[in-house]
């Protein structure tokens, strides 16, 4: 694919320095034409900078927003005509002072993205992890792939970002239409006041897939597990 980058921050580096690896061409866009540059020589590979209407024009099936909350509207807008018929891929996290979400109780970052170009096709992802986690080659625990939540309503615009979450070694999950997303950055939100303000781990607060439904679910099987102890119980009829 030939992806156009708006902005020239971490989350721009990291992520286009997979998606060059991946083979795809990369044109890194920015205000500051230094900046741009300087990020496109430390990608290699091929990325080459720009300015962020050729970027936008650039990227053929794929333009990435890593863009701060407060100014990526504005610039979507400008680009509008560029950005028609592409997969918009916001990873912006509308996180202010205190971990308090900046969009609470109106759209969520993504939606303001597509009001703003509304002929592109919005796609939230990679907004719950810090740019360093997005560095890792690959983002892998505990021998498991990362899974990324993609949000979005054109078909089309999620399988490419699909494929992008794959080209960095995630598992791309299926989070629902774009009115979704901002359920996302209100999970983005909630994580990191947990990780940053509480030094708590976040991955604590959800039981295992098993037990999502309740440990009632399992007793099909004849096994219920209790804290350390494993306590069979008899089928009915048993």
């Amino acid at each position: 694919m030939r992806i156009g980058v708006l902005g020239t921050g971490n989350m721009a580096d990291a992520l286009a320095t997979h998606w060059v690896r991946a083979g795809h061409e990369v044109i890194i866009g920015g205000r500051d034409a230094a900046a741009a540059e300087r990020l496109a020589a430390r990608i290699g590979g091929g990325a080459r900078s720009a300015g962020l209407r050729v970027a936008a024009e650039s990227g053929r099936e794929v333009v990435l927003a890593a863009l701060p909350f407060g100014a990526g509207a504005g610039v979507v807008r400008d680009l509008r005509a560029a950005l028609a018929g592409k997969a918009l891929l916001d990873c912006s996290n509308p996180v202010g002072p205190g971990f308090r979400l900046l969009t609470e109780g109106g759209p969520s970052a993504a939606q303001r993205l597509a009001a703003a170009a509304p002929e592109a096709h919005v796609v939230k992802a990679f907004n719950l992890c810090h740019e360093d986690v997005w560095r890792m080659r690959p983002p892998v625990f505990d021998g498991r792939p990362l899974a990324v939540p993609v949000c979005g309503d054109d078909e089309t615009a999620l399988a490419h970002v699909r494929e992008l979450v794959r080209d960095v070694g995630g598992e791309p999950v299926a989070g629902g239409g774009l009115e979704r997303a901002g359920l996302l950055e209100a999970t983005a939100a909630l994580f990191i006041s947990l990780w940053v303000g509480e030094g708590a781990d976040a991955q604590a607060i959800a039981p295992p897939l098993a037990y999502a439904a309740g440990p009632s679910h399992q007793e099909g099987t004849g096994l219920l597990t209790e804290g350390p102890r494993r306590v069979r119980r008899p089928r009915p009829g048993a």
